[in-house]
């Protein structure tokens, strides 16, 4: 597969990305690409060249060693294949090895010097590049990476949504924080490709991950891929097998991205549209009024914020509605996000002269 017909639109099947953690031999990588390339639904081989470990003694790689081994990959299976980069030199050592792809991960998204320098080194390639989430979820430097791959020049741009780091780890390793990669595909508008082994951490997860990831649209999944996983050197827990990536890919119930000519659709989707509006008018009206209250507090020595009201109206919110088969989780947001506007607005009142 030529991995720039699905950036330029010729090809309209999802992208799958897979193959293990890391190049642990020559023997073990060609016999997962070998078992993955009869796999027809696989466009591109990935595999850890250079591994950033958190703690000096773990396996860090194979390094320029390994490129040889992918490079006669692409040759004799016919697959692209995809490394993470991390460095000029690691750029460098792929293009002399005739690499497909690159993708930037999560912990060097983080430092903008070190992306800039990425950028600067593919200025002038075609070559396509992946870029990772930042590991906390920092939606700027996630769209700063992409500003600098652009400036470069770099054509062939696509997001790897990995999940964040969150305080609590059950279920997921990496919370996938699902409304980070939407507004990450309205603000920038790149093919989304969603990497649940990094979301989910362990094996038992990947199936009803990956279908939450296609029923929200995204472009591809990436998934790590080990002939013997339990015997793998890196995140063992949560790669499978290629037999194990057949299966979980037959069962996926694959979601259309593009919209449908349907009348029912096309209907309720107006009358959506109705109600949002009327939304909009309501919260315009609202805030008019907590401006207004903001006005009579600063006349009375009242502070923008009143904790005891607050709790009330949240309840009696959360109750109401129950009545009406709405989730707390939907009700709280909402009024949260309302009400931290309406403070605002009044503090900025208060705060006047």
């Amino acid at each position: 597969m030529d991995i720039k017909h699905w950036f330029d639109g010729n090809s309209h099947s999802p992208l799958i990305i897979a193959g293990p953690c890391s190049a642990e031999s020559e023997e073990q990588v060609t016999a997962t690409a070998t078992a993955l390339a009869a796999i027809p639904e696989v466009g591109l081989f990935r595999a850890g060249v250079w591994k950033p470990r958190t703690r000096p003694d773990g396996f860090e790689g194979k390094g320029a060693e390994a490129l040889n081994w992918l490079s006669k990959i692409q040759q004799t299976t016919g697959l692209s294949t995809i490394v993470e980069v991390a460095t000029p030199s690691h750029v460098e050592q792929c293009l002399k090895h005739g690499i497909s792809a690159v993708w930037i991960g999560a912990r060097t998204v983080v430092n903008p010097f070190s992306v800039q320098q990425l950028a600067d080194a593919l200025q002038g390639t075609q070559t396509p590049v992946f870029i990772k989430n930042p590991v906390t979820p920092d939606l700027k430097l996630w769209i700063g990476a992409f500003e600098r791959m652009r400036k470069a020049g770099l054509k062939y741009l696509a997001a790897i949504h990995r999940g964040f780091h969150h305080y609590s780890e059950k279920p997921y390793r990496n919370h996938p924080m699902w409304e980070m990669s939407m507004k990450l595909d309205r603000i920038i508008g790149v093919p989304i490709i969603t990497d649940i082994s990094h979301i989910c951490g362990c094996r038992e997860l990947l199936a009803d991950t990956a279908q939450k990831a296609v029923d929200m649209a995204t472009d591809g999944l990436m998934i790590e891929v080990h002939t013997t996983p339990e015997q793998a050197l890196t995140d063992a827990q949560q790669q499978i097998t290629p037999m194990q990536l057949e299966t979980l890919l037959k069962d996926i119930v694959w979601r259309s991205k593009s919209s449908v000519d349907n009348k029912s659709l096309l209907a309720m989707r107006a009358e959506i549209d109705d109600i949002d509006s009327e939304i909009l008018s309501l919260l315009a009206r609202r805030m008019g009024l907590s401006c207004s209250i903001g006005e009579l507090k600063k006349q009375n020595g009242m502070a923008a914020f009143q904790p005891e009201r607050w709790k009330q109206i949240l309840s009696e919110h959360i109750d109401a509605g129950k009545s009406l088969n709405l989730s707390e989780e939907l009700v709280t947001n909402v009024f949260e996000a309302i009400h931290k506007a309406s403070v605002e607005a009044q503090t900025d009142i208060l705060s006047r002269n």
